[in-house]
């Protein structure tokens, strides 16, 4: 069991270190060949804040562990709500200025409602995953092409300051970006791994392990970068953090492994954690859009995202009590 747990600690620590390295590697080399601001944030960005989530969850479905794979995509939606926009907003609210960003709180939540409907079966089959990528490429294409046509988007001039403040030279960019793939992997594996055997030890199903411990530390990329963004002012970028990743774990996290390996659901997943993720993304578009003028999360919806978080982990506690 120690193993196990050092196993996790590491893999975690690895994993945070690597998708770094391989978001900065990634942005830098799409730099270097002409992509856009605009494209590195939406797609570059959102790719490699998600990477750790879709590269356990896909270990996880290859290796017969549906609930790691769900419970890490969902249960990180559920932290990057919460926990981290809380958080964030806590320290410093958060202005909705964006055009794009807004226009995609409507769209999360239509996601979200997908997903719930898909699991109502009780399993995510293989059409299902591959329901979620095609609509995550039209998605993707659509963002793309409504966002190239403002030119005077905030997200994009603020993606262009964060690029041209962490430039890179082209062989250290691919080393850095070769150098993150293969600990990214690795990395999960053996997460994945200590996820699995701690599950085992204690009695627990995986989904509880995916839901918090997998979920959590797949999310630190995000929490760092959104408070950062935050102490730079950063608006756009920090919450866009947060709704591109939900959308990319909605998506393509849970698409990619389902079209790995077709994926059995627990039926608490639809009574609490799915349930859960509704309630939180529709108060994410309630307290966000800003229907009497201009969005703004306060630090008082922060504290009450925080305190959702909280109220959640000890439901999840109760159900373990009750086991």
């Amino acid at each position: 069991m120690t193993l196990a747990f050092l196993a996790v600690a590491v893999g975690l620590a690895a994993l945070v270190w690597s998708a770094d390295r391989f978001l900065e590697g990634a942005a830098a080399v799409a730099r270097r060949f002409g992509v856009s601001p605009l494209l590195i944030g939406m797609v570059i960005v959102g790719f490699g804040t998600s990477a750790p989530e879709m590269v356990v969850s896909a270990i996880a479905a290859s290796q017969g562990n549906p609930g790691i794979a769900l419970g890490n995509a969902y249960g990180s939606n559920i932290t990057n709500i919460a926990l981290i926009l809380g958080l964030t907003a806590l320290i410093r609210p958060i202005p909705v200025n964006s055009g794009v960003l807004r226009k995609e709180l409507p769209i999360l939540a239509a996601i979200t409602a997908l997903a719930a409907y898909q699991l109502c079966d009780g399993a995510l089959s293989r059409s299902d995953a591959w329901v979620l990528l095609a609509v995550f490429a039209v998605l993707m294409a659509w963002t793309i092409w409504h966002g190239s046509r403002d030119k005077s988007d905030a997200f994009a001039t603020e993606m262009e300051h964060e690029l041209e403040s962490h430039a890179l030279a082209p062989r250290r960019a691919a080393f850095w970006l070769a150098v993150g793939l293969v600990v990214l992997i690795a990395s999960s594996r053996l997460m994945v791994w200590g996820a699995v055997e701690i599950a085992r030890g204690f009695g627990v199903s995986d989904l509880i392990i995916g839901l918090t411990i997998v979920a959590i530390g797949t999310s630190l990329p995000e929490l760092a970068s959104s408070l950062v963004a935050t102490r730079r002012g950063e608006h756009d970028i920090a919450l866009g953090n947060v709704l591109g990743s939900n959308l990319f774990n909605t998506l393509a996290v849970v698409g990619i492994a389902g079209a790995i390996h077709p994926l059995a659901v627990p039926p608490e997943m639809l009574s609490r954690d799915i349930l859960v993720m509704a309630v939180l993304t529709l108060s994410l578009f309630v307290i966000g859009y800003g229907f009497r003028g201009p969005g703004r999360i306060n630090r008082a919806e922060g504290a009450g995202l925080l305190a959702c978080y909280l109220g959640y982990a000890v439901w999840i506690g109760s159900s373990l009590a009750a086991a």
